[in-house]
Parts: C-alpha cells; sequence; structure tokens
C-alpha cells in the first residue's frame, strides 16, 4: 500500500485502501485509534493524514506470540 505521508486523505479513499467499510474508519476516528482533522465548520469534512494510517496499520499489526517453553 502507497501512502504519501504528507497528504490529507478522504475517509473513502482510506477505506478503499483498507479493504474496510467507512464506517470501520470512522469508528477508529471517535475511539481515537485513528488520527484525523476535521476541516471546516460544523460537521465539516474529516481527512486522515498518511502518517496517521501509517501508524494505525502499524499498531493493528498481528505480531507472534512467543511463549517460553517449560521443562
Amino acid at each position: 500500500m502507497q501512502v504519501e505521508t504528507t497528504r490529507l486523505y478522504r475517509v473513502k479513499a482510506v477505506a478503499d485502501m483498507l479493504d474496510v467499510s467507512q464506517a470501520t474508519i470512522y469508528r477508529a476516528v471517535e475511539s481515537g485509534k485513528l488520527r484525523a482533522v476535521r476541516m471546516g465548520e460544523g460537521a465539516g469534512a474529516v481527512r486522515v493524514s498518511g502518517q496517521a494510517i501509517n501508524e494505525y496499520v502499524e499498531a493493528c499489526t498481528i505480531r507472534p506470540v512467543i511463549t517460553a517453553e517449560v521443562a
């Protein structure tokens, strides 16, 4: 996935990139898991930076669990 870190993306573009619904992106923003900015007054338009997308994907990455063997 190619993301320009300095660019601001629309929610739909982020959802398409990550192959999830727009509702999933809005929930991630509302929960604070995905940083976003609101442009304009009132409800405004939500935009997500490329850097925030990379950080979100990294935070969502599943890492293998290594357990110590008991002798």
